[in-house]
């Protein structure tokens, strides 16, 4: 996923910035927004964006 995207997407639920998480091999997981404490997928290189898509995350992840 290219840098300069993830710098532009913003959270859908609170407009506020997003955390890109990668994985052991450095390939984008998930977009985290810690103020709604959701976790959007990225799926193929994609971000999901959705509402009903995100993880809630548990307070140990923040």
């Amino acid at each position: 996923m290219d840098h300069r995207l993830t710098e532009m997407l913003v959270c859908p639920v609170c407009k506020g910035p997003l955390q890109l998480h990668r994985d052991e091999a450095s390939r984008p997981t998930e977009l985290i927004c810690p103020a709604d404490r959701l976790a959007f997928p990225v799926r193929d290189g994609i971000p999901v964006m959705l509402e009903n898509e995100a993880r809630h995350l548990a307070a140990e992840e923040e």
